[in-house]
Order: structure tokens, then sequence, then C-alpha cells
């Protein structure tokens, strides 16, 4: 069953993950966030692989965590607590597993996106909406602050924004998603999956080794002060000038001609 719980689809070098529970609006069980992270995982080690697009089945990406499993958490001796901390543990390793993946990773996202599924969404290196979406880390509306999701959330869009949302319980649209930066391209329903796929596939066309490397020093860059992130870039940046493959792109620009990459 948990296999089941998310599709893994190649297209060429594209990987799509769909999170499969549509009569849940795909909320995060514990056993779907298991099943999620296991194929996270599968693909870190797949190097054919150099982009991945995350899909909700039906009609919601994420719906949040699930909260029939959360009430059922509390029936333990201690209220939930265990239960609870190692819930939020579990997540927030789920949410940090996919900016360690080698490969960027898309949110192609409809219909709504909350609490948990809007942290999702702010954990994907790049999100395309389509029109209509409702993005909302709605928690505070049934007394549960949505605290795990801020952690994602304000790293993208304004402070003000950000506590805004979290302590009105409000959605925001699509449009001002893209606006405060929560998404990158808002398109109509028809043409969501084929522009996913044409990000995904232009990303996956470039030097994959590069992606990798650069992937994990724009977030490790994010941490640092000013100066040490420029120190640390540039570290960065002189392993990549090392690489053949870096020598050869720029003889092939100079040269005006494709280059010839050793990547399969």
């Amino acid at each position: 069953m948990t296999d089941q719980l998310v599709t893994d689809n190649r297209t060429g070098a594209v990987a799509t993950l769909t999170l499969n529970s549509p009569s849940t609006l795909n909320a995060l069980s514990d056993a779907l966030m298991k099943a999620l992270h296991d194929r996270l995982d599968v693909l870190a080690g797949t190097p054919e692989v150099r982009a991945v697009i995350l899909v909700g089945a039906g009609k919601a990406f994420c719906a949040g965590h699930n909260l029939k499993e959360m009430t059922a958490g509390r029936q333990s001796e201690d209220g939930g607590q265990a239960y609870f901390s190692d819930l939020f543990r579990r997540a927030a390793a789920l949410m940090q597993r996919i900016q360690t993946l080698p490969q960027p990773v898309i949110a192609q996202v409809h219909g709504v996106a909350t609490a948990a599924g809007c942290q999702l969404v702010a954990s994907c290196d790049m999100a395309v909406a389509a029109h209509g979406t409702r993005f909302g880390v709605n928690g505070v509306n049934i007394g549960l602050f949505c605290s795990t999701p801020m952690v994602a959330l304000s790293r993208n869009v304004p402070r003000k924004k950000a506590f805004e949302m979290l302590t009105t319980g409000k959605f925001i649209t699509a449009e001002e998603a893209e606006r405060v930066g929560l998404i990158n391209k808002v398109v109509t329903e028809e043409e969501l999956q084929s522009d996913t796929a044409e990000l995904a596939e232009t990303v996956a066309g470039k030097l994959s080794s590069v992606v990798k490397i650069g992937k994990a020093a724009f977030y490790e860059q994010l941490q640092m002060p000013v100066t040490q992130a420029y120190d640390y870039a540039g570290d960065v940046m002189t392993q990549n000038m090392m690489m053949q493959d870096t020598a050869e792109g720029i003889a092939a620009f100079l040269d005006r001609r494709k280059p010839n990459w050793n990547q399969s």
C-alpha cells in the first residue's frame, strides 16, 4: 500500500512523483510521508534523473497533515506528545530532503496547498500553479498555529505577508502567490502539465553535475552572513572551474558550438 501512495513516472531525464491519496486530498499521513521520503531517497541515487516534478492526484495538491491521524495520535498516556514530536520531526526531515536532493524539484500545484501542503510547495526549489489554486497556512483557524510550515513559508515570502497568512488563516490566490515569490509562474489548468514539464526539461538539459553543486551551494549560502557567503561561493565556483566539463562548456561557447559533455 505504501508504494501506491506515491507513484514514480519517468519521461527522459525527468521523474514525476505523484501524491496518490486523492480521497484525503493527498493529506500527509504517516504512510504518505514515508513513501515520499523513500522515493526521494531512491531518486537521490539515480543520476539519470536530472529533474523531479511533484504533483498531487485528484482535486488538490495537498491539504496538509492528516487531521484524523493527528486526532488518533492523542490517544496515548502522554496525550500524544511523543507522537506529535516525532510527527513534526519526520515532516521537517521530509521537507529538508527535498532541498538536499541533488536534482531540482518543481511543484506542479492545483486546487489547494494548505498548511503542510503549502509548506511542501515552499520547500520545493520551484513551483508552477494553475489559475484558481489557493495557498494558505490555515491552522490558526482550528487553534493550531502553523509553526513548522512557517519555517519554509517565511523563507519564501516577505515576512509581513507570511505573518499575515499565519495569523489570519486566509488563503491567497495563485496570482498573489506568484507576486510574493511563493511560486514561479501561474498558468491555465490546461497548460499546467506541459508548462511544468517544459521547465523541468530545461533544467534537466543542463550539466547535471553543475546543477547538483549549484543547488547545494544555493541553500548553504542562504544561511550565511554576506561576507561568509561570498567566500564560500568563491570556493564552490573555483571547484566548478576545475571541472573538465566546465572547460568544455566554455570552449564550446567561444567556438559557437554545442558542448560535448561527458554526462549521459
